[in-house]
């Protein structure tokens, strides 16, 4: 039984069955303005089972036989037979302004449909019914992105809201009708991570079979299908065979990269523990290649630690792929092109357009061949978000290449053990390179015991998942490098210690731990080193991606070998957050940086005199200067002696890290990184605030005046637990918890003004830097590439912050009015669930943020945006 809300008479008998045969599954709009019935229920499922059959075909052999099972594209065929159904029928009639006078109405509200997660979940009841294997209901139900599962419960493929017996045996006739079709059966899965890689085939097969070249009903589709994977991205590279490391790079191999190259000659896991600077990077892409020509592995996702990728790293691999791309390969440049370009050039149908979920560069990185991307979207692959099996999908038989994997964070530690996990059952090969592992942690990623000590390391774990083999195996260190280290609690003797070599010609780098605190470093550093002559720049999350852009450009390319030949002209200081500690090549002659977990602050070390050939004044000495403070102050009271630190790294474990560093006045190495790493982490009894500290690392603390809740380590590893759960509530991936240390984050979108013009039906933008923009309400306006041109511009003036600190949203229906939805996703109507991500508001010339049309902006704070600080919160109103 199943509570049914409002039902009427005319609901408790369903008319007759409609014939599947003329059932439309879309409805197509003319170019008179005229909307009619699209394609049949029929031939867009052939379409998209055609579509997938093709997308199968793209893997090398080994791995579509290893991946997916015979018949596969059958599930995708079968997404939409819910269509078949009285109250997706009747929604289709009514959107029509002609072409079915000779369907009769359904006597039921398809707003009804919300009921039941829409036509998708009827394909989930009537698949069911009629005996699909496991797995493959569920599979059709989710292929929108989300589960409908709980609005089923109770729920019968007959019932007389799906229209009764007859129109399931209406369900029925089209799946035989499948069958002859495209001569298939329903395919047998063998475990739930091929079923998440079916569901991912399944939502990318429908999105491109749903694409324009598929919209109008009289065109032949069978030829269309070629081109518009080509339009999707979907293209097969082909590549330079029999290239050296030398081919690649420009330079020989080093000891370690060379055996990591010897050791992983077949997919597996592979961890390289080696310090910042040996060239990990190069290894790890170079591994990739032998797998790409060997038929391995169908691409390459490089995943970065920050939730910010780097212009640099695509740079970087970009020239890699310049360098293995054959010349003769189809779509050589396409392969080449940078993200957001990439976005443009390629079209993916609904969902992947303008408006779109997945019109967005990080999502769709993970479908394409090559990408740069973040590790958080790699592991919502592993987890019950939205979209998550595309995800899925996406990176399966790719080399996944997972950089600057540290010991610290347990919570992301859960769902990366996962993800890995995910990973060998998707025949990838995965590369985890870190400079700062022990050997527990190590242990943790593999799921296998571990044993050496050894640094640097390479552990590979190879064989089947029902009997893994580990090998572990020690590599030569390089030659050692002492840095003289000061650990000071007078920021003021920092600041000129800064100033003062940045005056003698100097590089410094400048690490904080908070965006915050960094720009505010900067603002005490700024004025006073332009009266030095001194360059001063910031570099942090919370900037748009133009002006991100502009920073690293000009310094990332400063510290850089590239910047070599500018660097007599004067003396620089770089201040900046995390992002300057991961995955980008900097060299600096003196480093200063706010205290932070030991992993942490080995890295930052690494951005130390990196290269031997770095020209560098005769005053400068390999030194850093850690801010730290008082030992027992922080241990007695870690909130207020580490400040906004203590809320981004764990108290117990900058406790620890203090106690290890506090005497220490220089560092070795890579010598010294797995002692420091070991008294950091090794398990120990504690007394006294140090057990208290503890506590709460593993239960929590609940919130206190002045102090947030903060979730305990076991906490949070059930909450990722549940995150990875099969069946638990479908997440947004907006809000999907991927890090500890992180809060859920906004996109705002910053203009200089903004005019709503009801006569053209059109809204002005004016970027802040003056341009302006014209935003049609109506979508036929434009063609999609000049939404996409338009999307990919006001990208670029997004910004994006803490949830906490985003300006008031204005409300869902005040963007659609304004015609934002047609750029941006705005949650989706079926799902209560889904989160629009997206804040508008306006900068002045001051840099004060407004909310439209004078709305407040925040209820607490004064909002401000500047090219040189970023996006800020001020204090309270």
């Amino acid at each position: 039984m199943f509570h049914r809300r409002k039902t009427t008479s005319s609901q408790r008998n369903p008319s007759p069955a409609v014939d599947f045969s003329v059932c439309p599954a879309k409805t197509f709009l003319r170019s008179d303005g005229s909307t009619v019935p699209g394609r049949r229920v029929a031939e867009h499922c052939q379409i998209v089972g055609s579509v997938a059959r093709r997308l199968i075909e793209f893997y090398p052999p080994a791995l579509q036989k290893a991946l997916f099972p015979p018949d596969a594209p059958f599930v995708a065929a079968c997404h939409d037979i819910g269509k078949v159904s009285p109250a997706f029928l009747e929604k289709l009639r009514q959107a029509c302004s002609g072409g079915m006078e000779d369907i009769p109405r359904q006597p039921i509200s398809p707003d009804l449909e919300k009921q039941w997660g829409g036509h998708a979940g009827v394909s989930q009841v009537a698949a069911k019914a009629l005996g699909a294997p496991e797995w493959v209901p569920e599979i059709l139900g989710q292929h929108h992105g989300f589960s409908p599962d709980s609005l089923l419960v109770g729920k019968r493929a007959d019932a007389e809201i799906f229209g009764g017996e007859a129109w399931q045996a209406q369900r029925a006739a089209l799946v035989q009708e499948l069958r002859r079709r495209l001569e298939m059966q329903w395919p047998k899965i063998d475990n739930p991570v091929q079923a998440r890689l079916l569901a991912g085939l399944t939502s990318v097969a429908d999105w491109i079979g749903s694409g324009r070249h598929f919209e109008d009903p009289e065109q032949d589709w069978q030829p269309l299908i070629e081109r518009a994977l080509q339009e999707a991205g979907w293209v097969k590279p082909s590549y330079r065979s029999g290239l050296s490391f030398a081919d690649v790079f420009g330079f020989e191999p080093r000891a370690v990269q060379k055996q990591l190259v010897e050791i992983a000659r077949e997919p597996g896991v592979y961890v390289l523990e080696a310090p910042m600077g040996l060239g990990k990077t190069e290894a790890a892409l170079y591994v990739a290649y032998k797998m790409l020509v060997g038929g391995y592995a169908s691409g390459v996702y490089f995943a970065l630690p920050t939730q910010l990728t780097s212009n640099k790293i695509y740079e970087r691999f970009n020239a890699f792929l310049a360098q293995i791309l054959a010349p003769e390969c189809p779509h050589r440049q396409a392969l080449l092109l940078h993200g957001k370009a990439w976005l443009q050039a390629t079209d993916m149908g609904e969902e992947g357009c303008p408006g779109g979920a997945w019109f967005n560069q990080a999502k769709r990185g993970l479908l394409a061949p090559f990408a740069v991307g973040t590790v958080d979207q790699a592991l919502m692959a592993a987890m019950n978000v939205k979209h998550g099996f595309v995800r899925a999908f996406g990176l399966a038989g790719k080399v996944v290449i997972l950089d600057e994997v540290h010991t610290y964070d347990a919570y992301t530690g859960t769902l990366l053990d996962a993800l890995v996990a995910m990973l060998r059952g998707l025949r990838c090969t995965v590369i985890i390179l870190s400079a700062t592992l022990n050997q527990d942690r190590r242990a943790q990623l593999l799921q296998a015991s571990t044993h050496s000590r050894g640094y640097p390391l390479i552990t590979a774990l190879r064989g089947t998942l029902d009997a893994p083999r580990v090998e572990e195996y020690e590599a030569e260190p390089p030659p050692s490098t002492q840095v003289q280290l000061r650990l000071v609690q007078d920021e003021a003797s920092a600041l000129q210690a800064a100033l003062d070599r940045a005056a003698e010609g100097q590089y410094v780098l400048w690490i904080e731990n908070t965006v915050d605190a960094a720009q505010d470093r900067y603002l005490d550093l700024a004025a006073r080193a332009h009266e030095l002559g001194v360059e001063c720049g910031l570099l942090h999350s919370r900037f748009t991606a133009a002006d991100r852009q502009r920073i690293e450009d000009a310094w990332v390319g400063l510290y850089g070998k590239s910047g070599w030949s500018r660097r007599a002209e004067r003396g620089r200081i770089f201040v900046g957050t995390q992002v300057l500690e991961q995955s980008l090549d900097i060299d600096a002659d003196f480093l200063v940086t706010a205290f932070a977990p030991t992993d942490m602050l080995v890295q930052r070390l690494g951005r130390l005199w990196r290269h031997n050939g770095t020209p560098r004044p005769s005053s400068a000495v390999c030194e850093a200067w850690v801010l730290a403070p008082d030992t027992e102050q922080a241990v007695a009271q870690p909130m207020l002696a580490f400040g906004g630190s203590a809320f981004v790294y764990a108290p117990y474990v900058l406790c620890r890290s203090l106690q290890v560093w506090r005497t220490l006045t220089q560092v070795t190495l890579p010598d010294d990184i797995p002692i420091l790493i070991d008294a950091t982490y090794m398990p120990r009894a504690e007394q006294g605030a140090m057990a208290r500290w503890l506590r709460e690392l593993e239960h929590g603390v609940p919130s206190a005046p002045g102090r947030p809740s903060r979730k305990g380590r076991q906490t949070l590893q059930r909450l990722a637990r549940i995150g990875l759960a099969r069946d638990g509530k479908t997440l947004s991936d907006v809000d999907a918890p991927t890090r500890y240390s992180e809060s859920e984050t906004r996109e705002v979108l910053l203009l200089r003004r903004l005019h709503y013009d009801s006569a053209t039906q059109t809204t002005f933008l004016t970027l802040l830097d003056g341009s302006t923009l014209q935003l049609p309400i109506q979508r036929h306006r434009l063609d999609r590439q000049g939404w996409k041109a338009l999307t990919a511009q006001l990208m670029q003036q997004q910004v994006p912050v803490r949830a906490a600190d985003a300006p008031l949203a204005p409300s869902r229906s005040e963007l659609q009015k304004l015609g934002f939805g047609h750029c941006f996703y705005l949650g989706s109507p079926n799902w209560e669930d889904d989160v629009c991500s997206l804040h508008v508001c306006l900068v002045d010339e001051a840099g004060t943020l407004q909310g439209l049309y004078g709305a407040a902006v925040h209820e607490r704070y004064r909002l401000e945006y500047r090219a040189d600080l970023g996006y800020r919160r001020l204090k309270s109103i």
